[in-house]
């Protein structure tokens, strides 16, 4: 999908041709919609389908006037009836006449923006537009790290009463998440500390104020983001003992009925034996005499069993 937009008395507007000032933005575009920005904007055209691999690292390139910049950006699938948190590349192409995203998926960064819900954007202010988009990024890090913590809270009071993998296999996937993100964060960090650098961050003190506040909010992701994940990966290791602890009180629990249950048996079984000569075999109540004294056994063994605590 291709869109174009420009900043217009201070108004975000939809274009439908290239000219100075403008952001381009490319969700999963097209080879026709790539070979059209590349050639209207003389853009390379490798540099358009850096992005659109979800194995490609963050960094910075610059060549021919032409600045690309990739970093990771959050996105949530959805897998089965859940969510998973994942990260993809989000590719910044800064040009003479204005600034290209290209995206594999659509994301909620991207969407903000062009649902004017950040304060101060103007597509022709690049450098800006750059470190709000960074800024923006960062502080999505830290909602989604948060929700996940959310989910894992949810998920341990599951946990408590559970004796099955289903619960395990939840947190072995945000887990993953954080693993995700933490990676994806370190490597924007990078990135973030090599644009420090550039001249024409330089040149504006506000925005390398604003940058700064970036990095920042991205180390403060990736403390989280691994503070979560020591969290997970022990309370993993401990829930998967507490499932083990519940399987085994059921189990107990089982054998003393069992056991409880065996002793009417037993006795039922030698008064239904054929020989001549058993206990109460000609008393009229043998019946209820039998049963008093198969129920007497079968509490005595459960008062026994309670107090080893068997039940």
């Amino acid at each position: 999908m291709l869109e174009i937009f420009k900043t217009v008395n201070e108004e975000l507007s939809r274009l439908q041709h290239f000219e100075e000032g403008i952001w381009v933005n490319l969700t999963n575009p097209t080879e026709d919609e790539i070979t059209k920005v590349s050639n209207g904007l003389k853009i390379d055209i490798e540099y358009l389908k850096a992005a659109l691999d979800e194995e490609e690292r963050a960094r910075i390139e610059y060549e021919n006037g032409q600045t690309l910049i990739i970093v990771d950006i959050p996105i949530i699938e959805k897998e089965g009836n859940s969510n998973v948190y994942t990260t993809i590349p989000l590719g910044i192409i800064i040009i003479k006449d204005g600034i290209v995203t290209v995206c594999l998926k659509e994301n909620t960064l991207i969407k903000d923006f062009i649902n004017k819900r950040i304060k101060s954007f103007y597509t022709y202010y690049k450098n800006r537009f750059i470190l709000q988009l960074l800024y923006k990024n960062a502080s999505q890090y830290l909602q989604y790290l948060r929700h996940i913590d959310k989910i894992s809270n949810r998920i341990e009071q599951d946990l408590h009463k559970s004796m099955k993998n289903k619960e395990l296999i939840q947190l072995l996937k945000l887990e993953k998440s954080l693993v995700y993100f933490s990676t994806s964060l370190k490597s924007n960090e990078l990135v973030l500390e090599k644009m420090l650098k550039l001249e024409y961050i330089k040149k504006y003190p506000d925005d390398t104020d604003l940058l700064e506040d970036v990095i920042i909010e991205n180390k403060q992701a990736i403390e989280m983001a691994n503070i979560y994940s020591s969290i997970l990966s022990g309370t993993m290791d401990a829930f998967a003992s507490v499932i083990s602890n519940n399987v085994n009180i059921v189990m107990k629990f089982l054998t003393s009925v069992t056991i409880v249950m065996a002793i009417p048996t037993m006795v039922a079984s030698f008064y239904g034996m054929n020989v001549k000569e058993i206990p109460f075999a000609h008393h009229p109540h043998a019946f209820f005499i039998v049963i008093m004294i198969s129920l007497t056994l079968a509490a005595l063994s459960v008062y026994f069993l309670a107090k080893k605590k068997m039940f």
